[in-house]
C-alpha cells in the first residue's frame, strides 16, 4: 500500500464533490477533460524565499510565524521581515537553463507545470508593468541576465515540449500599498488579509482590484496561451470582503484564451473549476476535476538546504492511489537559488519517468474505475481496456503468481497482459478472485525487475 507517514492534512482545506459547481461553457468542460488527461504536473515553488531555503512568503505575516518554519528568529521578527524584503536586490539564479528544465519534466513523465509567476510576498518572475518589486527590474541583479523575465522563458521552453502551462498567482499581495496600506502597518501586527476595510475604503480597494486584474491579464495576454491561472490566497473572497471581480477577469480572460481553466483555491464556486488538496489525499474517489499537491521534499514546497526527499516507490506509490480516486498528481519541486534543478531531486524524478515510459498507458488518460481498490490492488480504466496496478514493497515480486482480489467494473475479464509485455498471462478464476501465473521461465517468459515499483496488468 502507499506509504503515507508524510502525507497529513493540508494547510488549507479542499472542496468537496457535492460543492463542486460544473461549468456550462462548453469549452471548459472541454478543456476539464484535457486536464484530467494530464495525471503528473511538476509545482514549482521558486522566488526570493528560495534563496534562504525557507516557507514561501509566509514569514512576513505575524499571524502565520507560530507555524510557518526557516531561519526566522521572532523575537526579532520586524528585522528579519525588513531583510527580506531587500532579497530582490540578491536574487541572481545566473545557471537558469530553461530548456534544461523543461526537458527534464518531459522525460520525467511531466504532462504540466504549475510555476509560481508571484506569492504572497509580490515579487514577480515576469517583466509587470504594475511594480518595479519584479526580476527585471534594475533592482535585481539577474535583470541583466538573458532569461531575466524568467516567466516568459520557462513558458516558451515548457510550450516547445508540449507540455501545459498553469501560472500560480497570489491574489494577496503583501507589497502593494493597495492591500498591505504602510501607513496602517507602522509597529502593528501583519495578518494574512488586507489591513484596512476594504467596504471601509472603497477606493483604495478598487486600486488593489484594478492592480490585480491587470496583473493577471498581462499573464493571460502577454505569456499564454494558459492552460491553467491557479490562484493562491483563498482568503482574498466575497465573502471575507475582500471581492477582486474575479467573474469580470475570467470574462476577459476567456476571451483571449477560450476554454481557461480557474483553479481558485478553496473559495469555491464557478472559479474553482480544480480542487487542489494540498497535502493531503482524499479518502475516496471524486469525480469532479482535482489534484493532490504534494511535496517531493518534506522539506517545504521551495527549495530546502536540508533535503527530505521522498523515495520513487513512494512518488509512484502516491501517483497510483491519486490516480486510482480520479485525480491528477502536482508534485512540488523547489529549484535551487541559482537556477539549477537539485541532482538528488532529478535522480527520483527520473526513477519515476522510467516506469511511467513503461507503465504510463495504465495512468494517463485513465479514468476512475469502481471498486478503485481492492487489497493491495489499484483499477484504473480507458474506454473498455482496465488496468490493475499492484504497487510493490522493496524485494517483492520474487515469484510469478498474483491474487487479483476482485475484477474492476466493465465485464468479466477474458484476457490479461502485463505492460511491456505483449504476451497473453494464463490466469483462472476462483471464488478469492482472479489468480494471474506470470511465466518467470520459457519461451514465453516475463523478466521481472529486480525491484519494481509496481506492475501494471491490462485486462479486457
Amino acid at each position: 500500500m502507499v506509504e503515507k507517514e508524510n502525507i497529513v492534512d493540508g494547510v488549507h482545506s479542499h472542496g468537496r464533490d457535492e460543492d463542486w459547481v460544473k461549468p456550462t461553457e462548453p469549452a471548459v468542460l472541454e478543456h476539464l477533460e484535457w486536464f484530467r488527461d494530464q495525471k503528473l504536473g511538476l509545482f514549482m515553488h521558486w522566488g526570493l524565499y528560495s534563496q534562504m531555503g525557507m516557507m514561501e512568503s509566509w514569514g512576513l505575516s505575524d499571524e502565520d510565524k507560530d507555524w510557518s518554519y526557516g531561519c526566522w528568529d521572532w523575537d526579532e521578527s520586524k528585522e528579519c521581515q525588513r531583510q527580506y524584503r531587500k532579497l530582490n536586490r540578491s536574487f541572481n539564479p545566473i545557471r537558469l537553463q530553461p530548456r534544461v528544465w523543461a526537458e527534464t519534466a518531459k522525460q520525467c513523465g511531466f504532462r504540466y507545470i504549475i510555476l509560481t509567476t508571484k506569492h504572497h510576498d509580490g515579487f514577480c518572475l515576469w517583466d509587470t508593468k504594475q511594480t518595479d518589486y519584479k526580476v527585471t527590474d534594475p533592482s535585481c541583479p539577474f535583470s541583466e541576465h538573458k532569461y531575466s523575465d524568467i516567466i516568459r522563458n520557462l513558458f516558451d521552453a515548457f510550450r516547445e515540449e508540449n507540455l501545459g502551462i498553469a501560472a500560480y498567482f497570489s491574489k494577496a499581495d503583501w507589497h502593494t500599498p493597495h492591500y498591505w496600506a504602510p501607513d496602517r502597518n507602522v509597529g502593528g501586527e501583519t495578518s494574512r488579509g488586507a489591513n484596512y476595510d476594504p467596504a471601509a475604503e472603497p477606493d483604495r480597494w478598487q486600486k488593489f482590484v484594478d492592480f490585480t486584474q491587470a496583473q493577471m491579464m498581462e499573464l493571460v495576454e502577454g505569456y499564454g496561451p494558459l492552460d491553467v491561472l491557479w490562484l493562491d490566497a483563498g482568503w482574498v473572497n466575497p465573502r471575507e470582503k475582500e471581492d477582486i471581480r474575479l467573474d469580470l477577469l475570467a470574462a476577459k480572460a476567456r476571451s483571449v484564451t477560450p476554454g481557461l481553466l480557474f483553479a481558485d483555491r478553496t473559495v469555491g464556486g464557478l472559479y474553482e473549476n480544480i480542487l487542489t488538496p494540498e497535502h493531503a489525499i482524499p479518502e475516496h474517489p471524486m469525480t469532479s476535476p482535482w489534484e493532490s499537491c504534494l511535496v517531493l521534499d518534506d522539506g517545504g514546497w521551495g527549495h530546502s538546504f536540508d533535503h527530505r526527499y521522498k523515495s520513487a516507490r513512494t512518488v509512484v506509490h502516491l501517483l497510483i492511489e491519486i490516480v486510482a480516486k480520479g485525480g491528477n498528481l502536482a508534485l512540488g519541486v523547489g529549484p535551487q537559488p541559482d537556477g539549477r534543478l537539485a541532482p538528488g531531486a532529478i535522480r527520483i524524478l527520473s526513477q519515476m519517468g522510467a516506469w511511467l515510459e513503461k507503465n504510463g498507458e495504465a495512468i494517463y488518460g485513465t479514468r476512475n474505475c469502481a471498486p478503485h481498490a481492492a487489497g493491495k490492488w489499484f483499477f484504473t480504466r480507458k474506454g473498455d481496456i482496465r488496468y490493475a496496478i499492484l504497487p510493490l514493497a522493496e524485494g517483492d515480486a520474487s515469484h510469478g503468481i498474483f491474487l487479483i482480489p476482485a475484477e474492476p467494473e466493465g465485464g468479466s475479464v477474458h484476457r490479461i497482459t502485463m505492460l511491456g509485455h505483449p504476451a497473453e498471462i494464463p490466469f483462472r478464476r476462483t471464488e478469492a478472485g482472479l489468480i494471474l501465473q506470470v511465466p518467470v521461465s520459457g519461451t514465453l517468459s516475463v523478466t521481472l525487475p529486480e525491484t519494481p515499483f509496481a506492475l501494471a496488468f491490462q485486462l479486457e
